[in-house]
């Protein structure tokens, strides 16, 4: 198994409990930033994805495609998860560095909060959805 295939296997069955993995995949200076978070070290990364555990509900990543060049890589995804009762999809895209190891050095989540989270959401979906459109070309 690639070094990438372990990744997306991790990944794929991400779970509190196989979070303590995260350190045979990252380097430990490694970097991390989404729309949310930019964090170094596997300690602040691991932090993320508990936090995420601990604020929704059956989160889980389903790896729809993925590419790897040398020692970058790229996967597409969707991130399920439940907030107050109600399930979200995320659709978003990452891109990996990584060591000569094959440990991740880098990652850079790609994803749209106003389109895939916030115009979904009670009290900030209407005033969201509102910007969007007028600022959209094809009004």
């Amino acid at each position: 198994m690639s070094h990438l295939e372990k990744i997306i296997a991790w990944y794929s069955t991400l779970s509190p409990t196989s979070l303590p993995e995260i350190h045979a995949l990252y380097a430990a200076l490694a970097t991390f930033k989404d729309p949310f978070n930019e964090v170094t070290g596997v300690a602040a990364i691991q932090q993320i994805f508990l936090h995420m555990f601990a604020t929704t509900e059956n989160p889980r990543f389903i790896v729809i495609d993925s590419f790897q060049q040398n020692q970058q890589a790229f996967l597409s995804w969707q991130f399920l998860f439940g907030l107050n009762g109600k399930t979200y999809t995320v659709n978003g895209g990452t891109h990996l560095r990584l060591n000569d190891q094959g440990q991740i050095i880098d990652h850079r989540d790609y994803w749209d909060p106003a389109e895939e989270l916030w115009q979904k959401l009670p009290l900030i979906g209407a005033p969201v959805r509102w910007l969007r459109k007028k600022f959209s070309a094809s009004q």
